[in-house]
């Protein structure tokens, strides 16, 4: 499927259907607070290197992360509220977590995948705001036809997800041979509501 056309700051559309909403608003950020967002988390967040079981054997996440809650609790760069508070005010959705990424080449990458349904409060949308390099993010359906958008992610783009597309497709960001800069991505979510004492540290991973 070719590459789709994205060039308005107005809001695109990729998908509104019965499996859900997708929309994509390139310079939602300006260039200059993008930049200066990107400078201030390159440096100030503590990024943490993980590694995980894969094929039978421990090998290393292939990007850096770093999650905040956005409901208090230790207080998270200025950059993210920030950004938080911008993305809160275009959408109208009370997102209360961060999820970071930190791609330093084109050999980082987030295989395919779909958010796992119990760290989404039922009928939120995630929004992801980029910042940095500009990289691709394939966007699969699950199901025949399986339909596939391939959408290429500039510094100050926000790229919304309503909660039933998780239900249906699959989302990620392929490692690249081409030259590719550093690219930091912000995933906005609500966080369900555990109740007193049900919070474990691993609310926000």
């Amino acid at each position: 499927m070719p590459q789709l056309p994205l060039f308005e700051s107005a809001e695109d559309v990729l998908v509104d259907d019965a499996s859900g909403r997708i929309s994509y608003t390139p310079r939602f950020v300006d260039a200059p607070t993008a930049a200066a967002w990107f400078s201030e988390l390159r440096g100030a967040v503590a990024w943490n290197a993980q590694r995980r079981w894969m094929y039978d054997r421990e090998v290393d996440v292939p990007r850096l992360t770093a999650h905040f809650s956005l409901a208090g609790g230790d207080p998270a760069p200025r950059a993210v509220t920030q950004a938080a508070e911008r993305v809160i005010a275009r959408t109208g959705v009370p997102f209360n977590g961060a999820g970071l990424n930190f791609y330093r080449d084109g050999r980082d990458s987030v295989a395919p995948h779909n958010d796992h349904l119990y760290e989404i409060a039922e009928g939120f949308p995630i929004a992801l705001l980029s910042l940095g390099a500009t990289r691709r993010m394939t966007i699969r359906a699950k199901e025949p036809p399986r339909r596939v958008l391939r959408v290429d992610l500039e510094a100050g783009s926000l790229l919304m997800m309503s909660y039933a597309t998780q239900l249906h497709y699959v989302h990620g960001v392929p490692k690249t041979d081409e030259s590719a800069g550093e690219r930091i991505s912000l995933a906005f979510r609500v966080r369900p509501d555990r109740g007193p004492g049900q919070n474990d540290g691993t609310f926000y991973r």
